[in-house]
């Protein structure tokens, strides 16, 4: 019972652990199962960063390891377990109702969260902005503890900062952020790529080429989403991976607020990542690796001359009400 009370006041990883322990003791989710952070995350109504920790905590205790392909699989190292590839919804986990109410609780947030990161990263390229807890709270029609959660996680990410009066400040974006975080790409982006090579599946890879040479795919935002998505987050690397995910975040974020200001979209990056999976897709992985470094250099470069643009365009009067110039 006093497990059951403390639940809601735990963190979000140590909820998701508790649930995962108890199907997998159970024998509810079988050995050999494969856990695959996504799904869970899906599942939970979560992010991804509080299913990797509760994995992790499974794994040190024991009851789920790493394997040669992605993710996790239930139960202690073994040469006898064979991975098992189901959704989670056909074992269909027992959840408690106390478990359920502090996902909800913590999930809240996440309903929002995109509105927030999408007019934040915006504003940043007209310059700096504190972000008022209270009018985010009255915006959202949220709670400010909700808001708080939201501002927290952009914290985390690098979107938002807290300033020397303990105020939450926004931006401003300049050159030199925007090129020290495509350098960072350029250093971890091609090595990330080189580890996912034996992880990567070739029919994902020749079903993106397809999708470009028949022209169903227009926008470099997409293919980059899908790079991500099916190269460099099969790197066994967690940290290495969120480090990419963290480091992209404001990139894409400000890539559309630009793209939403009328700035036209990149028409080359196309033909460039045509051929980069062209030459993932044939296993010429550091060909890859090294054209990869060449894209990500091209992109910085027209990047920053694409902030440059915003200088002379005025300030948009569509800025949310939480978001006060500095």
């Amino acid at each position: 019972m006093i497990r059951e009370r403390t639940l809601g006041q735990e963190p979000l990883y140590q909820v998701i652990s508790h649930i995962l322990r108890g199907n997998i003791t159970s024998g509810r989710l079988p050995q050999g199962l494969v856990l695959i952070e996504g799904p869970i995350a899906k599942m939970m109504q979560t992010s991804r960063a509080p299913v990797q920790a509760a994995l992790r905590n499974l794994n040190d205790a024991g009851l789920i390891h790493r394997f040669r392909g992605r993710g996790y699989l239930v139960g202690p190292p073994t040469e006898t377990l064979t991975p098992i590839r189901r959704s989670l919804d056909d074992f269909k986990l027992d959840i408690s109702e106390q478990s359920k109410s502090a996902l909800e609780i913590r999930g809240t947030w996440l309903r929002v969260y995109d509105q927030v990161e999408a007019e934040i990263a915006a504003c940043q390229i007209f310059g700096e902005y504190r972000v008022i807890e209270t009018e985010l709270a009255d915006y959202l029609g949220v709670s400010r503890t909700v808001a708080r959660d939201v501002l927290s996680r952009l914290n985390e990410r690098g979107l938002v900062r807290k300033g020397a009066t303990s105020h939450w400040l926004a931006g401003p974006l300049t050159a030199r952020t925007l090129r020290e975080k495509f350098q960072l790409r350029g250093i971890v982006e091609p090595e990330a790529l080189r580890l996912a090579a034996d992880h990567i599946n070739p029919l994902e890879v020749g079903r993106i080429r397809d999708e470009i040479n028949s022209g169903a795919v227009t926008g470099s935002d997409v293919l980059e989403n899908a790079f991500l998505r099916i190269c460099l987050e099969r790197a066994p690397n967690t940290v290495l991976v969120e480090i990419i995910r963290n480091n992209r975040l404001l990139l894409s974020s400000v890539d559309k607020a630009l793209s939403g200001l009328g700035l036209p979209a990149d028409s080359v990056a196309l033909e460039q990542y045509r051929t980069l999976f062209d030459l993932i897709g044939s296993r010429q992985i550091d060909a890859a690796a090294e054209y990869l470094k060449e894209h990500l250099r091209l992109l910085a470069y027209k990047s920053l001359a694409r902030l440059k643009i915003v200088a002379i365009i005025p300030e948009t009067e569509s800025l949310p009400r939480y978001l006060t110039p500095v």
